[in-house]
């Protein structure tokens, strides 16, 4: 099999295990904090991170992966960042409505191409920005209600938004230049997004839920679906940074609502949630977006593999992988040897 076969195979399973384990994990979650009443997600997060960290280690130990050194000073900022995006995205779902959150997660994706356009002069097409447009226009008529206004609720969704932006950049741009795997940066960085949601997390619940996570009470069943939630999130931690090292911010985002759209179906059938016209029309609208998508980012590939000559195509990467998209070569970065690499 060649390498082309193999990279698109790697990206094609990236995209499975992240769609299939977030959707797990939501419908747990879902189960978890609405009938059983578990209203800590920060604090649930910190959990999350500290079994995928465990986890990782294990694997380690067992010789499954290797580890590189990275400059502590990238990989502690890297972390925090990462763990600090967690903790606003909480807050503006906390202090905003359902609807003005949705249009926070919406508003990723274009100041994700802003960001990238901007400081990393990459170049999204008319074609692809009106694929994107679709698909956003889709998920908003299928998610967003109401749309309530407030001063600290809209800071809070664009330290939000911020932040999450530039931490799934930064988890695409480390890989590449510091030429280090999606498991050796999650495994050096866990640890970090752990700590900072572990102390902030008791906090922002309780600010949010008026409850205190160390004096619930914890039956078997809470504590059972705690456990299957963390052991789900192990595959949602390691396919996020699979999926944004072999892709591109842009598209682990627009993958990300192709979930919004299973979830909201799978709410429907299997938890009987309300299901509506409007939320019918608007997945059918966003899966025609995601499809545009993938077409125009596979085209686009193809053709600049066509009109590239084999030298430049090995000196420059396409900004956009498409979800089921091909590329013949998985792009390789000159790094200086050294002991501990360092973006900072």
């Amino acid at each position: 099999m060649s390498s082309g076969k193999r990279y698109q195979l790697g990206v094609i399973g990236a995209l499975f295990l992240s769609v299939a384990s977030s959707v797990s994990i939501v419908i747990c979650n879902k189960a978890l904090m609405s009938n059983l009443g578990f209203p800590f997600a920060t604090t649930l997060t910190s959990w999350h991170l500290v079994v995928t960290y465990c986890t990782l280690h294990v694997a380690y130990r067992l010789h499954f992966f290797e580890n590189k050194a990275i400059d502590m000073k990238t990989v502690i900022l890297f972390g925090v960042l990462n763990g600090v995006s967690i903790g606003f995205l909480n807050l503006s779902l906390g202090f905003n409505s359902i609807g003005f959150y949705q249009m926070t997660k919406l508003a990723i994706i274009p100041f994700t191409v802003l960001l990238e356009t901007l400081f990393l002069k990459k170049q999204f097409s008319k074609n692809i920005k009106l694929s994107i447009f679709v698909l956003l226009f889709g998920v908003g008529i299928a998610s967003v209600t109401d749309l309530q206004l407030n001063f600290v609720g809209t800071v809070l969704s664009l330290l939000a938004i911020a932040t999450t932006c530039v931490g799934q950049i930064l988890t695409n741009t480390i890989q590449k230049r510091l030429n280090v795997t999606s498991t050796q940066l999650l495994y050096q960085s866990a640890p970090y997004q752990a700590a900072i949601l572990f102390v902030s997390g008791p906090l922002v619940d309780q600010y949010l839920t008026k409850q205190n996570v160390f004096a619930f009470k914890y039956s078997p069943l809470i504590l059972g679906f705690i456990i299957l939630s963390c052991v789900i999130a192990v595959s949602v931690n390691f396919s996020t940074f699979l999926v944004i090292g072999k892709t591109s911010p842009v598209t682990y985002q627009v993958l990300g609502h192709l979930k919004t759209c299973l979830v909201l179906g799978f709410g429907y059938t299997l938890l009987h949630d309300p299901f509506t016209e409007r939320n019918i029309i608007g997945i059918l609208v966003a899966i025609v977006g995601m499809g545009l998508y993938s077409y125009f980012c596979t085209y686009e590939n193809k053709k600049k593999q066509t009109d590239l000559s084999p030298a430049s195509q090995i000196k420059d990467k396409d900004s956009n992988t498409p979800l089921l998209g091909h590329q013949d070569k998985e792009n390789h970065f000159d790094v200086k040897k050294a002991t501990k690499d360092s973006l900072v």
